[in-house]
C-alpha cells in the first residue's frame, strides 16, 4: 500500500513562491509517474503537473498551460519525495493540492489513471 503526504502549502502574497512536497513510502517509485493534482472550492480536480520516467535516468515533465512557465515539478528518488515549485503565483491557484502515484504507464494527466493519492494540502494565494 503505497501512502503519499503533501505538505508546504501555506498562504502566499500574489506573485510569491511556493514548495509543495510529497513524500511516498510503500515502496520505491524511481520508474513510476508522480502526478500533481488541485481543486479548487466548488470545482472539479484538474491535472496540474506530472513527472515521468523515460528510460534510464531520463524524466519528462508535463505541465497544464495555466501553470507552464511558472510551476517546476522534480524529484529526489533517493528520498522517495517529488516536489512542484510555484513561482508567480496568481490568485487563481488557490486550491487544495494533491500528488497522486500512477502504478501504469497511463494517461499521466487523467486523474482516474493514479492509484494512490495524499490527503491534500492547502495554497492560498492573496491579491
Amino acid at each position: 500500500q503505497e501512502q503519499l503526504v503533501e505538505s508546504g502549502g501555506g498562504l502566499v502574497q500574489a506573485g510569491g513562491s511556493l514548495r509543495l512536497s510529497c513524500a511516498a513510502s510503500g515502496r520505491t517509485f524511481s520508474r513510476n509517474t508522480m502526478g500533481w493534482f488541485r481543486q479548487a472550492p466548488g470545482k472539479e480536480r484538474e491535472f496540474v503537473s506530472a513527472i515521468r520516467w523515460s528510460g534510464a535516468s531520463t524524466y519528462y515533465a508535463y505541465y497544464a498551460g495555466s501553470v507552464k512557465g511558472r510551476f517546476t515539478i522534480s524529484r529526489d528518488n533517493a528520498k522517495n519525495t517529488v516536489y512542484l515549485q510555484m513561482n508567480s503565483v496568481k490568485p487563481e491557484d488557490t486550491a487544495v493540492y494533491y500528488c497522486a502515484f500512477q502504478t501504469s504507464y497511463s494517461d499521466y494527466s487523467d486523474l482516474r489513471e493514479y492509484d494512490y493519492w495524499g490527503q491534500g494540502t492547502q495554497v492560498t494565494v492573496s491579491s
